[in-house]
């Protein structure tokens, strides 16, 4: 820096389906969740709901069958998944992406919903926790994505006004709860949604995975990012 006053700025990352391969595993927790609560969903609506909050998207797939089912749902998918942990693995590039930007004097910020426990063993998986910031989870709102709120911890919990945040996440909900708090967003394909999906939701960029986004940081804006903090 050559005299610059310092402002901070941040990358705000989701973590399911956009740095930890973890989307398709909630599909099928939930989808033996809803089975043994006794309202069966249909795996291609469970994807389609997967990024939501977790009460919404039950109430979502599930809410005509009543209060006692949804929550015998959310307790069966807590369950299941957790059996299911030791498949979690990083999506490529993922530890690389968060490195980069680390080195870039950008503040890293895990801007999850996730509950405490599944956050637990997604930040083993991650074992990054070293370049990161600050953390949200589910115990921070009382709903999260597609409202904004978690976004908005996010930006507090990091310091920094929502101009001089990008947000990277995976599905339509991330997007649209980035379009509510005015953060700029890139996505990932590495969720399970479509490019022209994620793009319609609001997303600036979309790339195949961390990796790919690693290896073209300074065409997006995250590399403004580094600009606003004096890094370049």
């Amino acid at each position: 820096m050559t005299g610059r006053a310092k402002t901070a700025s941040a990358v705000l990352f989701d973590v399911d389906g956009t740095l930890v391969d973890s989307n398709y595993l909630h599909v099928h927790a939930w989808y033996r969740a809803f089975e043994d609560a006794g309202h069966p969903v249909e795996a291609w609506r469970i994807h389609r709901s997967i990024g939501m909050d977790g009460t919404t998207l039950v109430n979502t797939l599930a809410g005509q069958a009543g209060a006692a089912v949804c929550e015998q749902a959310k307790d069966l998918h807590s369950r299941y998944y957790k059996e299911l942990a030791p498949l979690l693995k990083r999506l490529p590039g993922a530890q690389e992406l968060l490195e980069a930007v680390h080195k870039l004097d950008i503040r890293v910020v895990l801007a999850t919903s996730a509950p405490e426990e599944e956050l637990s063993v997604l930040r083993e998986v991650l074992d990054c926790d070293q370049l990161v910031s600050a953390v949200t989870s589910s115990k921070d709102v009382d709903t999260a994505k597609p409202e904004p709120d978690i976004i908005e911890i996010a930006l507090e919990r990091a310091g920094v006004p929502a101009s001089h945040a990008v947000f990277l996440g995976d599905t339509v909900w991330d997007m649209e709860a980035c379009r509510r708090a005015g953060v700029d967003s890139i996505g990932v394909l590495s969720g399970g949604v479509s490019r022209s999906e994620l793009e319609k939701a609001g997303a600036q960029r979309v790339f195949e995975h961390p990796l790919e986004l690693c290896q073209h940081l300074d065409d997006t804006s995250i590399a403004a990012l580094a600009n606003i903090v004096g890094a370049r």
